[in-house]
């Protein structure tokens, strides 16, 4: 049986699959064939491009947001009465002091900003379950305050503008009913190894199953898979209903519910993929090198931080390091993983010989090096820009510090002037 992503349910793509315990996927009703009408001739990139040629980039809709509480500034700036899908996006980040981050968002803030709204989104109250196997759940306050709608229209516009992934796929089973008492009798009825017990088990829950209309007279014990799979079916989708519908007309933002559907192919595994762990080498061939000419003295040194690059990746990989590969991937991009359509632009590496740490510009997709001449500081420079600069929030904070560190040295310049020099030096890295 085919693998069908759970946003096929919410978009009415085609009916639920459920899964009984032992991952055998049971189709419960025939689902309309949209694969078979889908233009074979278009790409996922296409589909972007068109759906997004509709932003006006001339017009913008402002989002000031606060790492410490994403989800608050998100609300706000969605239901702000001047905000408009149609309009690009402008987000500035403020650090804890409150303090505003200078420049304009050129793509990085804003890549950054709906990253963390995607990798928040799955622990609000509207989604139930375990983790990697989130669906839609019925919340009255979340009801009220109209939350399906606005995360469906988050999703949308999170994918059109920079084609970040939404949820993990669900694969719906008895371990992702989080209601213990429900849980264990769905198990009872899943482990019946008779048809005497299986009727023992109806009985013993009929009222739980009379509610989802699962109450049946069983003849075999073969019908226990149906009546789990009837039950998922219902705890899933038939309760939730009204707020999948609602979820729906968010997802109608830009057109983009309408392409799901005429594209579901093409656009499920951008909403719906499973995450996987980042690799040393998929990130080292991620970075295109900015190489001065060939046989130049810079060339070399150039070639020697590659070399320290990759050891330094496989480091992160294995742990070495105060950081791990999916860290380095965020001060570079703003991103806490590769999107299902890739990066724009794509990512380069450039090489400082002024800056004793590493900078970044997730706007450009651009991470550049520090040339030293030992590894071993290196790694201990990559380590320490990284963890003070997780953001544009908290390399502000970063520039706060070394500015008072410049103050309070002044007296004693003449003194210790050489470890001035090493102060300031660390000092402009960071003011940059």
């Amino acid at each position: 049986m085919k693998n069908l992503s759970p946003f096929y349910k919410y978009a009415d793509l085609c009916a639920p699959c459920i899964e009984d315990e032992d991952e055998e996927l049971v189709e419960v009703a025939s689902p309309i064939d949209y694969k078979a009408l889908e233009d074979v001739n278009i790409t996922l990139p296409d589909i972007i491009a068109n759906l997004s040629s509709a932003i006006h980039h001339g017009s913008v809709s402002r989002f000031n947001i606060s790492r410490a509480n994403v989800w608050d500034g998100a609300v706000r700036g969605f239901r702000r009465l001047s905000y408009s899908e149609t309009n690009d996006m402008l987000v500035k980040f403020t650090d804890d002091a409150g303090i505003l981050e200078e420049g304009l968002d050129a793509g990085g803030p804003k890549r950054e900003f709906l990253s963390l709204l995607m990798k928040h989104m799955r622990d609000r109250p509207i989604f139930d379950g375990p983790e990697g196997h989130r669906f839609l759940v019925y919340n009255a306050k979340a009801v009220r305050e109209d939350e399906y709608y606005l995360a469906g229209k988050m999703i949308a516009v999170s994918v059109l503008v920079h084609y970040l992934a939404g949820h993990t796929s669900v694969k719906a089973t008895v371990a992702s009913v989080t209601d213990g008492d429900i849980g264990k009798a769905l198990q009872e009825i899943d482990s019946a190894g008779s048809v005497d017990v299986l009727r023992d088990c109806v009985i013993k829950h009929s009222t739980m199953l009379q509610v989802a209309g699962c109450l049946r007279h069983v003849s075999t014990v073969e019908e226990k898979k149906d009546i789990v799979s009837d039950y998922l079916r219902w705890y899933i989708i038939a309760r939730n209903s009204s707020v999948i519908d609602r979820f729906k007309e968010g997802l109608s933002a830009l057109n983009f519910l309408s392409a799901l559907q005429q594209y579901p192919t093409l656009l499920s595994p951008v909403l719906c993929h499973m995450e996987k762990k980042l690799t040393a080498l998929e990130l080292e061939r991620l970075f295109k090198p900015d190489f001065s000419p060939s046989g130049s003295n810079r060339r070399h040194l150039e070639n020697q931080t590659v070399g320290y690059w990759s050891d330094y990746l496989l480091d992160c990989e294995e742990s070495q390091t105060a950081v791990s590969v999916g860290d380095v991937l965020m001060f570079a991009t703003g991103l806490t993983s590769l999107p299902p359509s890739g990066l724009d632009p794509l990512p380069s590496l450039q090489f400082l010989d002024e800056s004793l740490f590493p900078m970044a510009n997730t706007c450009l997709n651009l991470l550049k090096l520090p040339m030293i001449t030992s590894y071993s500081v290196f790694k201990s420079n990559m380590d320490f820009g990284i963890q003070n600069s997780p953001g544009f929030g908290f390399v502000s904070q970063v520039k706060i510090f070394f500015k008072d560190v410049m103050n309070r040295i002044r007296w004693d310049m003449l003194v210790v002037q050489h470890k001035s020099i090493i102060v300031y030096q660390v000092y402009c890295s960071f003011i940059r």
